[in-house]
């Protein structure tokens, strides 16, 4: 068979006239030169015509080889996709077995039956079709890069006859925070066996203590037991489609609280053994123990209402495009961490698992959103959002079902999001509704419709105005948090007025932060004809239609290089504020749960470009949510500052690390301030009269002003700096 209609067939050749290539797996295909990258930010990149898509519509066949080990004899085989973009059909030795769609969450087949036995030496040939337009897409308007193919990692998994499918950390905790009642869900996939063998079999589950936060290294487990879970006597196994419901429950004293402040977590191990009590099968994760709930006007988290410092995330890296590195990960874990970023919303669509591993170790809240955006319908006059009509409603609730089912165990999800801009609907409580009977320890984020309906928890507006936020807050029919999810727009030279929002959230009981949007400029790296390179955005790849740069919106460049805003939202995000008020030095701790004594507080007092002198700051371990005063008169820097003949005065504080963290080195700036001190008393500027005209003439590319014999300045009028200052006839600069 040489006809590529029929490549998924195990008897099909490749011949010479096809135009076959070696692809990495995962990748997009338009990252290797294959079709090209469209960005558009509302528009989609098609004729609207739903459900239906081109009939041009560029494919990707996919075809590899795989052997299933000895070892795998009697097992059960199961394949399972991490996400492809944006449709496929998959065959394993030319029989069908599936199709999936959603760009952004898994899709597993069972294949036991379709691969060759474990002792015949065959290959087993895969193959996939992977369609870029599928009616999917109409679920996908997000403001990124439609980039195609398989761009997760596919793998193959050996599970015994019955095997552990799912299970369900939850906790909860008493109004002390002192003791955890711990609850885990646990589901049994018995589908290839007798049902008569199941009561048979026991389950076991055990957390472990971690030694504080995970570190990613080996420990002993064994002396680290913290609580072994029993079945719950009053628990009725459920039973449906061949799948066994159990839960476990136990309790512990005094835990070890998760929050982005102290990311704790500990390790769960579930176990399923025979009658013999051998072990069949164990299953484990990092878990966290956390609470979070809503209170008047309030989000709290262990109790307390944390601020969201956050940012919005694509997934983006210049040179691979949708296909996620762990080390670009890590990058901007340590990047946001160093930069007292808090929290990230994911937008807008789960993001690859991994991803939410590592926001568990390095304390990051996250917003976890469903893979929906249907933006483009707002420019329609022809079609209803999606979320109006009732054949759209499985597609809808199918994606947020996925979302909540793989992402359920990490602490630092906080919040589920419906998706976004996808105006409101039906569809939308029926999503909400499916969530909140499924896991009610988060609470619910929406924007569309208005950012206060029914199917948020949360009033979670977007590029709201500050007297707009205000005026909610202060509205006392509004008993719910304000957290910004989209604001502070970061395109080109921007983030301006952050600092008035800021103001507004630190001195307004209802609001609670916001998510800057966003992250990264999504520009892809791209060689002229020249051979330099430079980043790409809409309308470089020959992409039409597109949104030209506005996928540049980022507070840091595509390599993760910052932008010069980040240091104005590392400073107004940052948890040691520092101010100053008749005479009074004022240092407050803004944590939540952390004191200040892994700190160190220092002082440099500088005027008129001079440096006066500098030194420790004896400030005492201050306790989460307090204050430190320390007057003009007492403080190190007062002789000095009173002393001295410097007419305009600062006094720099800064604050950093003891010790080294997961996201710093010792010594890193964590907070930071620069006080203009006030004049001293009977202080009058002096004022040089000058009784005669300035000269000015151009030479060259330079501007000469001078006063007769007694200055002359000569300014470069090219770069707009001084290159020559003479007084009396001496180079004070040269």
């Amino acid at each position: 068979m040489t006809n590529i209609l029929e490549f998924f067939f195990i008897l099909f050749e490749i011949s010479s006239q096809m135009n076959i290539y070696l692809v990495a797996v995962p990748s997009n295909w338009q990252m290797h030169g294959f079709d090209h990258p469209i960005y558009t930010n509302v528009t989609y990149p098609f004729t609207m015509n739903p459900p239906f898509v081109p009939h041009d519509n560029p494919t990707g066949c996919y075809r590899t080889i795989f052997h299933i080990p000895k070892e795998w004899k009697g097992r059960r085989i199961l394949l399972h996709f991490e996400a492809v973009d944006s449709a496929f059909f998959a065959w394993v030795n030319g029989v069908p077995i599936g199709y999936s769609q959603d760009s952004r969450l898994p899709a597993e087949f069972e294949v036991t039956d379709f691969c060759h036995p474990c002792d015949s030496d065959k290959e087993n040939v895969l193959a996939v079709q992977v369609m870029r337009w599928s009616d999917g897409s109409y679920l996908e308007d997000q403001d990124h890069w439609w980039l195609s193919g398989i761009h997760r990692d596919v793998l193959l998994v050996s599970k015994p006859q019955i095997f552990i499918t799912d299970y369900f950390f939850k906790t909860t905790l008493d109004d002390n925070f002192r003791v955890a009642d711990i609850e885990v869900e646990v589901e049994i996939d018995s589908q290839k066996q007798d049902r008569e063998h199941v009561p048979t079999l026991s389950i076991e589950a055990t957390l472990y203590d971690n030694y504080g936060p995970f570190d990613g290294l080996s420990s002993d487990l064994s002396a680290a037991n913290v609580v072994n879970l029993k079945l719950k006597p009053a628990s009725k196994p459920r039973h449906c489609l061949g799948f066994h419901g159990y839960v476990l429950g136990g309790k512990i004293e005094n835990p070890k609280l998760w929050s982005s402040e102290h990311p704790n977590l500990y390790t769960l191990v579930v176990l399923l053994k025979d009658s013999n009590g051998k072990i069949i099968e164990c299953e484990s994760c990092q878990v966290g123990i956390r609470n979070v709930v809503l209170a008047h006007k309030q989000m709290l988290v262990n109790g307390c209402p944390v601020v969201i410092r956050g940012v919005n995330r694509h997934e983006h890296h210049p040179r691979v495009g949708k296909t996620n590195l762990e080390a670009c990960m890590i990058k901007d874990l340590v990047l946001m961490r160093q930069n007292n970023i808090n929290a990230v919303r994911n937008s807008h669509y789960p993001q690859h698992p991994r991803w939410y591993e590592l926001c568990d170790i390095f304390g990051l809240y996250v917003i976890d959103e469903a893979n929906i955006e249907t933006h483009g319908f707002d420019e329609s006059i022809h079609f209803k959002h999606p979320t109006l009509e009732p054949f759209w409603a499985g597609a809808m609730l199918d994606r947020v079902v996925g979302m909540v089912e793989r992402d359920k165990n990490h602490a630092c999800i906080i919040i589920w999001s419906l998706g976004n801009e996808s105006s409101y609907g039906p569809n939308h409580s029926a999503m909400s509704g499916w969530v909140r009977g499924r896991d009610r320890t988060r609470p619910i984020h929406y924007e569309g419709g208005g950012s206060r309906t029914s199917s948020t928890d949360i009033v979670c507006p977007m590029y709201m105005r500050v007297w707009d936020i205000l005026k909610i807050a202060k509205d006392p029919s509004e008993n719910r948090p304000l957290i910004l999810c989209e604001y502070s727009h970061a395109m080109g030279n921007s983030n301006g007025n952050i600092d008035a929002y800021w103001m507004a959230i630190d001195n307004t009981f209802g609001l609670q932060g916001g998510f800057i949007w966003d992250w990264v400029d999504q520009g892809l790296l791209k060689e002229d004809t020249d051979g330099s390179k430079f980043w790409a955005y809409g309308g470089d790849f020959g992409d039409t239609p597109n949104d030209s740069n506005f996928c540049l919106n980022g507070i840091v460049w595509p390599d993760r290089t910052i932008h010069p805003a980040v240091h104005e939202v590392k400073y107004l995000y940052q948890p040691i504020k520092i101010s100053l008020t008749d005479n009074m030095l004022k240092i407050e701790n803004v944590h939540f749960f952390e004191t200040t004594e892994a700190l160190d507080f220092s002082w440099l007092l500088h005027g008129d470009g001079c440096t006066l002198g500098s030194g420790s700051l004896n400030v005492p371990s201050l306790a989460p949510q307090s204050t430190h005063l320390i007057s003009m008169e007492s403080s190190p820097w007062f002789t000095l500052w009173s002393t001295c003949a410097m007419k305009e005065v600062f006094l720099s504080i800064n604050v950093k690390l003891k010790y080294q963290t997961k996201w710093a080195k010792d010594g890193h700036i964590l907070a930071s301030a620069q006080i203009c001190l006030p004049q001293k008393n009977g202080f009058v500027p002096h004022v040089i009269a000058l009784s005669s005209s300035l000269v000015s003439e151009r030479v060259g590319d330079s501007v000469i002003i001078r006063k007769n014999n007694a200055w002359q300045i000569q300014v470069n009028s090219i770069l707009g700096t001084i290159d020559s200052w003479k007084v009396c006839r001496m180079f004070v600069r040269h």
